[in-house]
């Protein structure tokens, strides 16, 4: 077959070939624009990871770039399978027009996803809780559509954006991991409170999950001791309610780490003979000028 030596010439011919080999030409655009958007992600991806410095932005980023190109080879086939631009054009508005409703919620979905890479209230990796349900977890992944969650429950929670962006969340892991605790102790009105608001700071120190000690954290203009700081909360029925502030290292086992901060004051109070926790009792004390008479009657049982 001769080269063709006009421009009229090769359109026909490419037209001929489309016509003959149309879906064939479909098939393969749409396998080398698949395989094209992973040639790029996999050639861009470092450069993209260092551009963005966020794991969420560069994966939304490389995923459009793999969506572009697989669009693009859409394109062709239809191209090749004879659909016109125009019938092309005329057949979305239609389908967009039909199915617009269910495509509303997809469509706020996207932006309330830009809004949430945007304002980076979490990012991947960060430790969240909501606090309407009290569940925590980790941001597995971050798209345009939605937020996958893994629960410390070993379950997944996928989240559209939009309910993402209503909802209340506590972000354990934003910019600084450090999280502060309180534990309450109560001990008897005959313990030296003194020594034991001493033993209970050394027991939490002794921990490694729990900073013990350096410069004060600042939370915007406020400061906080690091080491652990144990304060008289209460004056109480049964005893006296010594609060204990400490700061764990991380916010990951903040059970377990509470857990083996309340084990070494066991250990630690247990040890020592001048203080002692309380346990709730009640003393009933009769005044024989105010109070009168209790009148106790007992009877054995057989």
């Amino acid at each position: 077959m001769p080269w063709p030596s006009t421009a009229r010439e090769f359109v026909s011919r490419v037209g001929t070939l489309m016509h003959d080999f149309g879906p064939v030409v479909a098939v393969l655009a749409v396998v080398a624009g698949w395989y094209l958007g992973r040639v790029l992600t996999g050639v861009l991806g470092r450069r993209v990871a260092r551009r963005f410095m966020r794991p969420s932005v560069t994966r939304t980023v490389l995923r459009l770039i793999r969506t572009g190109a697989l669009g693009v080879g859409v394109l062709v086939a239809v191209w090749s399978l004879g659909l016109g631009l125009g019938n092309l054009v005329v057949s979305v508005t239609v389908f967009s027009a039909v199915l617009g409703l269910v495509l509303a919620p997809i469509v706020g979905s996207i932006l309330n996803g830009i809004f949430v890479l945007a304002d980076q209230p979490y990012e991947i990796g960060d430790m969240i809780e909501f606090t309407d349900t009290g569940q925590r977890g980790f941001v597995e992944d971050i798209t345009l559509r939605y937020t996958k969650v893994f629960t410390l429950d070993n379950t997944f929670l996928v989240m559209p954006n939009g309910e993402m962006r209503e909802a209340n969340i506590v972000n354990y892991s934003a910019e600084d991991e450090r999280t502060r605790c309180s534990l309450t102790v109560q001990m008897t009105y005959e313990s030296d409170i003194a020594t034991a608001r001493s033993a209970i700071e050394r027991a939490a120190a002794t921990c490694d999950e729990v900073i013990e000690g350096g410069p004060d954290i600042r939370i915007g203009s406020a400061r906080y001791p690091a080491k652990p700081r144990c304060y008289i909360d209460e004056y109480a029925d049964s005893g006296v309610n010594l609060t204990l502030r400490y700061w764990a290292k991380q916010p990951y086992r903040l059970g377990a780490v509470r857990s083996a901060v309340q084990t070494r004051i066991w250990d630690e109070v247990q040890a020592r003979e001048d203080v002692a926790f309380a346990y709730p009792h009640v003393q009933h004390v009769f005044d024989e000028e105010e109070s009168g008479e209790a009148k106790v009657a007992l009877r054995r049982e057989r």
